[in-house]
């Protein structure tokens, strides 16, 4: 486990103002110089090669002119602090702002979850789990909770009937709550848990699972409990084992832990710009990853863009708007059109993964928006992504 202060940690930065906009540039690309964290190691296979063929990416303008912006203006004006795009694993433009650099590992938020979703892939595929299976089978103190009767696939589409507010404005929001106990936050509620397991345990039902999709950041972070009982291994290592290791990635990626050592699934893996992309490689074609590994079965991917035969129903009778019509949510990815062509990894305060297939281009961007959540900011990186895949197919 790293963590600690090296040294170089703002001398106001506090638990309490961290994710505040005076300090999110800084601590989103030094998370481990301030809590602890734990490493996935790459493994010693080799790197695998993003070669550069350099194209005016950043003149390309935005097709909706009511925007009147070109991608590069979108990226310089949305407090981004890396961006890439690469098709066919060259990289066409790439972008790094005050002190970001390449080999940053950078907090990715909720692109969080679509690494531990990948995980459950690989071992759904291997027989440890069972994604239709409750949860129960693998983890028998859930019966205890609100999730008591919820299934691995409901965690999975975050199709649970949990009571959990996703208010990231509201410091008494579950969300938050859930930060105090894993000790990201002070701690300001008595007798609150004071570990990430301990927390879930409390959340309680409101409505039948399998129901309409609703965004909670706890469904993952229950994901990553089933994982680890499931294989008997803690994330770090296991995520090492089965995803981390096999894409060539050039750096450890990191996870925020808790004072027991179990990760933030839901939001706290930290990784560099370029391995964002290798990631999204697997999705871009069929769990084959830019060394030649298969990673991820065939199935896992083709299921991830079908959907399941009610997910865009559930989808479109979320509770909350999210600017999506026709889309879904399926294993931890947005699909955000009414096909299957553009996949999306995205979290708060501006981290995403674009996957184009028909293009063969996977972006990547990460940010510091001072709000968690901002439209004006996340649709036009969308959109300037689809336009780059447009000019470039």
């Amino acid at each position: 486990m790293n963590g600690g202060n090296s040294g170089h940690v703002p001398p106001d930065l506090r638990l309490a103002n961290w994710q505040l906009p005076t300090h999110l540039h800084w601590a989103f690309q030094h998370l481990a110089d301030f809590l602890p964290t734990a490493a996935i190691s790459r493994g010693s296979g080799p790197v695998a090669e993003l070669r550069p063929a350099s194209q005016l990416i950043a003149d390309i303008p935005l097709t909706d002119q009511t925007v009147g912006r070109t991608v590069g203006a979108v990226m310089a004006t949305t407090a981004t602090d890396g961006w890439i795009v690469t098709q066919h694993g060259k990289v066409l433009a790439e972008q790094y702002y005050d002190g970001m650099t390449a080999d940053t590992a950078h907090l990715l938020m909720s692109v969080s979850k679509s690494l531990v979703a990948t995980v459950v892939g690989a071992l759904d595929h291997a027989g440890v789990l069972d994604v239709d299976a409750e949860l129960t089978t693998y983890v028998p103190a859930l019966a205890d909770s609100g999730y008591a009767g919820a299934t691995v696939r409901n965690l999975l589409d975050m199709r649970s009937g949990i009571a959990f507010s996703e208010e990231y404005l509201d410091p008494l929001a579950q969300v938050r709550l859930l930060e105090q106990a894993i000790g990201w936050a002070p701690r300001t509620v008595p007798d609150l848990p004071s570990t990430m397991y301990d927390y879930l345990l409390t959340l309680r039902q409101e409505s039948a699972h399998g129901g309409p999709f609703h965004y909670r950041s706890c469904e993952t972070d229950v994901l990553g409990w089933i994982c680890e009982a499931a294989s008997g291994v803690r994330m770090p290592e296991l995520m090492s084992q089965l995803l981390w290791s096999k894409l060539g990635a050039q750096s450890d990626a990191l996870i925020g832990v808790d004072s027991v050592g179990t990760g933030m699934f839901d939001g706290g893996i930290n990784a560099c710009l370029r391995d964002l992309v290798r990631f999204g490689y697997l999705y871009a074609g069929d769990g084959v990853s830019l060394t030649g590994q298969q990673v991820l079965p065939e199935r896992w991917i083709a299921d991830t863009r079908a959907g399941g035969t009610d997910s865009r129903a559930a989808f479109a009778a979320s509770p909350d708007n999210f600017g999506m019509p026709g889309g879904m949510y399926r294993n931890k990815f947005w699909l955000p059109y009414p096909g299957d062509n553009v996949l999306l990894c995205i979290g708060i305060h501006g981290q995403m993964i674009y996957v184009n297939r028909s293009a063969n281009m996977v972006a990547a961007k990460l940010s510091s928006w001072p709000y968690p959540q901002d439209d004006a900011k996340l649709f036009p990186t969308i959109a300037a992504f689809d336009d780059v895949a447009a000019a470039i197919s």
